[in-house]
C-alpha cells in the first residue's frame, strides 16, 4: 500500500510562507527548520502568490466545479437516464478505439 500523504494546517503554511516572504528566508533554510521538503514551500509560495489565503487551502478530494466529477445519484427522469446511458456508451465506444 502507498505512503499516506500528510497535510498541514493552514496556519502552519501561511508562517512557512511569511518567512519566504516577510523575513526573506531562503526555501532550504525554512524547509530544514520547519522538516518539510523544499519544493513543498516553493509550492505554497507560488500557490500563495497567484491565490493569495485561498491558495493555502486543503483541495483534495474536492469537486471542482459545479457537474464535475462522479454523480451523486443515479439520474431519476427518463430522459436524464436516457442521457446518462448515451454517454456510457460514448466512453466505452472512446475505450474500444484505443
Amino acid at each position: 500500500m502507498g505512503k499516506k500523504r500528510k497535510t498541514y494546517h493552514i496556519d502552519f503554511k501561511k508562517k512557512v510562507v511569511n518567512l519566504y516572504l516577510k523575513d526573506g528566508m531562503g526555501y532550504n533554510t525554512i524547509a530544514r527548520e520547519m522538516k518539510i521538503d523544499k519544493n513543498q514551500v516553493r509550492r505554497w509560495v507560488n500557490h500563495f502568490k497567484a491565490e493569495g489565503t485561498k491558495g493555502l487551502e486543503e483541495k483534495r478530494g474536492k469537486a471542482r466545479g459545479a457537474g464535475q466529477g462522479r454523480p451523486r445519484a443515479l439520474p431519476e427522469s427518463p430522459e436524464e437516464k436516457i442521457k446518462y446511458l448515451e454517454a456510457e456508451v460514448e466512453m466505452l465506444k472512446k475505450l474500444l478505439k484505443k
